[in-house]
């Protein structure tokens, strides 16, 4: 490649810098131009909970109602930034416990004086939590409403020839700059720098590290205690937080006991800086690079951090109680940072149950992270990874990812204990379905009672594994559909590690059975839809319906559409709606005043009757149509051989429907129909 064909490739990927944000970003001044920063906006010196509370809060926030409680959904946790790549789905409400506790941590309140603890079962999003969140304070710190600023040591040294040169010590712990003024004059110096119309008090701050402590003492002594001279040798700059380069984000693992020690946590000795020094107790040849160090004014995370030795957790107790670590050899130091760390039921129980832990336990906020129990927000876990755009050469069924996400969810549920409902009932109301004689009351108590829901059951790491197996098997021909699915996550719970007895295996096998009921009953009614294809006229029908059971509760005439003569209610239509869903004629009166009752219930919420969100009226109405219509195509001849040619333009329509209308291709649709044909034959045979 010649040489200037080199510079134009050099000069168009420089093109795609952005050189006002990268001076921006690489600012640095004197403490003096860094005090005028403070005086325009004080909210720079936020301490490192005000940072993440504002962080999240910088993203938005919307409200809503569920069940007849008020939720929270912060936008953050859904990773638009990054393309959704660590979205959090349906754990709004252990999310909004989560950001309460930085409110409170925030304003002072206690908690940021906590460990807080995500707990929870295997892949239930805590990593995921904690990965967000030290992400979203890398980002957070590159935007002029996140910026934060630490400083540099500006000295002379002198070198063996006697010459000297100048020396840049950054502040090994990203230090807030204030915290050079010292304590005593802080009070005056920050009430002049923030008033009290600011509406902002500056924190209090902390006192320096031993290394930025020895150099201020020194250059005191040798400008004989004049502290404007000494500020003449302070550079302050802009704080980039990045966990790669080890500035303000800090993660700590267990390892193997004899190969990990606390010294990674709070620094350690440089042996190669002693002999330049004289000693190991000169601060000047210590490394302040533990995990501790490197994480303050910003988030450390530790990895199940309950499966750390002893010795670590007594670094833990003080780092949240006290605010202070204690490196090797120096004295206790401030840190300003917040401490999340995330564990599994076992190691929990441990720590409940070890009466040496209970200072640990008294320093710890715990926040539940359980599975996902409603079932839309479950899907949306699996929509991320396998759709269009990602899986190449391969459809996937209608449903595939909504019947697995079923089977998931239903192994999280308990049994329900009262209300005669099946679990695939309970499942049902907790995604926004309605059953009769059941209110949002009913729902409520449901969770109130089931206590230990979504803390066990199967994760969606097994379910995703699944799905990539039937992905890749030679089955299929192009398209994979739920029963490979199905099969796959049936045919591992054999080797499920954490399967660990038959009664609950035997329990998994049937709930799969449940799912495959369910999903017959699916794409029954998709077919029959297909077949009738007609939304409108289900519109039609039930607007009919509920004229004539409104006229019949209020002992009314209902008004003919078409001569407009009031007549009195059609009670064979309404019959021949209700015996779609086995309403018996002792039960018709009770049944339609619920349905009168519901609508009068949305009513008053401001809401308005749709007939899709009552499942069974739904059900029994698209029966209606499809005995309609179902004379317009046999569906058991679908698995004839022989078919005319009348019949199979028919079966081509509705095929075309099934690919247009719900997302079927042409393998699939042709299975789903032979599938349901099938069903009907076998009904067929039976009567």
């Amino acid at each position: 490649m010649k040489d200037a064909e080199k510079g134009s490739w050099v000069s168009r990927i420089a093109a795609f810098q952005d050189v006002k944000t990268y001076a921006e970003l690489n600012w640095d001044g004197s403490f003096e131009d860094y005090l005028e920063i403070v005086r325009k906006n004080p909210k720079v010196t936020r301490t490192a909970f005000q940072r993440i509370y504002d962080m999240i809060l910088s993203h938005g926030k919307s409200e809503y109602i569920d069940n007849k409680k008020k939720l929270t959904r912060y936008h953050f946790f859904s990773d638009e930034r990054f393309g959704g790549r660590d979205a959090i789905f349906g754990l709004d409400v252990p999310l909004m416990k989560l950001v309460n506790v930085f409110k409170s941590a925030a304003q002072g309140y206690g908690t940021e004086k906590r460990v807080i603890l995500l707990h929870g079962p295997v892949g239930s999003s805590k990593s995921t939590i904690a990965r967000l969140l030290k992400k979203g304070m890398e980002e957070y710190s590159k935007v002029p409403e996140g910026a934060a600023y630490t400083f540099s040591w500006l000295t002379d040294k002198k070198q063996p020839d006697g010459t000297v040169t100048k020396e840049k010590m950054k502040c090994p712990m990203n230090e807030e700059p204030l915290n050079l003024i010292p304590k005593e004059w802080r009070p005056k110096i920050f009430a002049e720098l923030s008033p009290p119309e600011s509406g902002y008090t500056i924190p209090n701050g902390c006192e320096l590290c031993p290394a930025c402590r020895f150099v201020f003492k020194e250059l005191m002594t040798e400008y004989k205690g004049d502290f404007a001279q000494v500020m003449n040798h302070i550079h302050v700059n802009r704080l980039i937080f990045s966990e790669k380069d080890r500035v303000g984000i800090g993660t700590f693992q267990p390892k193997d006991e004899k190969n990990q020690d606390s010294t990674e946590l709070t620094g350690d000795i440089n042996y190669r800086k002693i002999a330049e020094y004289g000693s190991d107790s000169d601060p000047r040849a210590f490394n302040f690079d533990g995990e501790f160090n490197i994480a303050n004014r910003g988030v450390i995370e530790f990895v199940e951090v309950l499966k750390l030795d002893v010795a670590f957790l007594y670094d833990l107790l003080g780092a949240s109680q006290e605010h202070k670590i204690k490196p090797k050899k120096f004295p206790q130091t401030d840190i300003d940072e917040v401490i999340i760390g995330h564990t599994n039921e076992p190691e929990y129980k441990k720590l409940e149950s070890n009466e040496f832990m209970e200072a640990l336990r008294d320093r710890t906020v715990k926040i539940d992270i359980p599975y996902i129990t409603k079932l839309t927000e479950e899907v949306k876990i699996y929509e991320k990874d396998f759709n269009s755009r990602a899986i190449k050469g391969k459809h996937i069924a209608p449903h595939t990812l909504e019947m697995a996400a079923m089977w998931a969810v239903l192994t999280r549920l308990e049994e329900p204990k009262k209300h005669n409902l099946s679990l695939l009932q309970k499942l049902k109301l907790y995604n926004g379905k309605t059953l009769p004689n059941f209110t949002e009351d009913n729902i409520k108590e449901l969770r109130k009672e089931s206590v230990r829901e979504g803390l066990e059951g199967i994760s969606a790491r097994y379910i995703q594994d699944k799905i990539s197996n039937a992905l890749v098997s030679d089955k299929g021909e192009g398209c994979i559909n739920p029963f490979m699915v199905l099969n796959e996550l049936e045919a591992g719970l054999k080797t499920h590690s954490l399967i660990n007895n038959e009664d609950a295996r035997k329990r998994m096998k049937e709930l799969l059975t449940t799912v495959k009921q369910e999903y017959e009953d699916i794409v029954k009614n998709e077919v029959q839809r297909a077949i009738s294809a007609d939304e409108d006229a289900i519109g039609k029908l039930c607007g009919n319906y509920i004229d004539n059971i409104k006229a019949f509760t209020q002992k009314e005439k209902v008004r003919n559409k078409y001569t407009g003569i009031y007549e009195v209610p059609d009670e064979r239509l309404m019959r021949s709606i209700e015996e779609k869903i086995d309403i018996p004629e002792s039960r018709k009166d009770d049944f339609r005043g619920e349905i009168m009752n519901y609508i009068g219930a949305l009513a008053v919420e401001g809401k308005t009757f749709n007939y899709r969100t009552n499942e069974r009226l739904h059900k029994a109405l698209e029966l209606k149509l499809f005995e309609d219509q179902k004379d317009s195509i046999k569906l058991k001849n679908l698995v004839s051989s022989v078919v005319d040619k009348e019949t199979q333009e028919k079966i081509d329509l509705v095929k075309d429907r099934m690919m247009k209308n719900y997302g079927y291709c042409e393998i699939c649709s042709t299975d789903v129909l032979n599938f349901v044909a099938s069903i009907f034959a076998r009904g067929d045979a039976k009567e």
